[in-house]
């Protein structure tokens, strides 16, 4: 049986994609066990999200059904409607005296020159929803990463093809797993200092034409956190993607952790943090490694 180092290793989580080559975008949903916590941190200088101010820890609501990466920009947004519907339709949301309401936080990343510029909607997302499943997650040019990019501030010469990257690790009895749609002006690092893409540089960026931008990460844990203990692991989760894109969080990039514990397992928070930064860095190299090139973008080792 194939070992499951993908975000599905932590029990009751499953991921399905969406995938359109021809237009270039799709969508990722990751369906969380219930009850659960979830925490959100920006820290890039342009997000694009939907539902992330309920994360926040004075909100009344804490548990959250799903959540929702997709490419198409702001546009992306919509796919959650599908996911909600889906939701909806098997009786999970928050309880209200009209029904279940799903919560389901989104973000985007930014791939509309890429392919057919035609972002996904509410089918895209329920058929993600539909599809999911509690294996290995498929990696690279798929779902929410279909038309991610990375290594663009150097200009489009330099592109080079991204996409969805994952990685698990145990710490003691606990499980955290890592999944990253990584769509980055910058480039790649390997947790060695290796410079998968580009190479160092003082010159000012050639970003015009490459100002949107998004690495979206979820960090999933079955150790039982808080809401706070799950803001250190974005935190942490947020160094991590510092370390292996450069550069990160900048005024073009939207760059994203949400946190989210569901189950109740034992487990140091410091180590779960290293973890979570060993895990994090381990799914951005592996969203280039598994990446096969798309609309002439080439990936790593690759032609186009």
């Amino acid at each position: 049986m194939q070992a499951n180092n993908t975000i599905t290793a932590v029990p009751g989580i499953e991921v399905g994609h969406s995938t359109d080559l021809k237009t270039a975008t799709g969508v990722t949903v990751i369906n969380l066990p219930e009850p659960n916590l979830a925490v959100f941190e920006a820290r890039g200088g342009a997000p694009g999200t939907r539902e992330t101010a309920l994360l926040a820890p004075s909100m009344k609501i804490e548990t959250i059904q799903a959540l929702v990466f997709a490419g198409g920009s702001a546009f992306g947004l919509a796919a959650a409607d599908g996911v909600m519907t889906e939701l909806a339709s098997a009786g999970r949301g928050h309880p209200t005296p009209a029904g279940p309401v799903p919560i389901v936080p989104a973000a985007i990343l930014y791939d509309l020159f890429v392919g057919e510029n035609s972002p996904p909607d509410a089918a895209a997302g329920a058929a993600a929803y539909r599809a999911r499943s509690a294996g290995p997650v498929p990696l690279g040019t798929v779902g929410a990463g279909t038309g991610a990019t990375v290594s663009k501030w150097q200009g489009f010469d330099n592109m080079k093809k991204a996409g969805i990257g994952s990685a698990a690790t145990r710490v003691g009895t606990a499980t955290l797993g890592v999944l990253a749609a990584v769509n980055a002006v910058g480039d790649v690092v390997g947790p060695d200092g290796t410079w998968i893409t580009g190479g160092p540089t003082l010159q000012a960026p050639e970003v015009e034409g490459f100002r949107e931008n998004t690495t979206l990460v979820a960090v999933a844990t079955d150790a039982r956190l808080s809401k706070s203990d799950l803001l250190r692991l974005a935190v942490r989760a947020h160094d991590a993607l510092a370390v292996t894109l450069r550069p990160a969080h900048t005024r073009y990039d939207g760059d994203i952790v949400f946190a989210v514990s569901c189950g109740d397992e034992d487990a140091d928070l410091d180590v779960l943090g290293e973890a979570a930064f060993g895990a994090v860095g381990a799914a951005i190299v592996s969203s280039v490694r598994e990446a096969t090139p798309l609309a002439g973008i080439p990936t790593v080792g690759q032609g186009s």
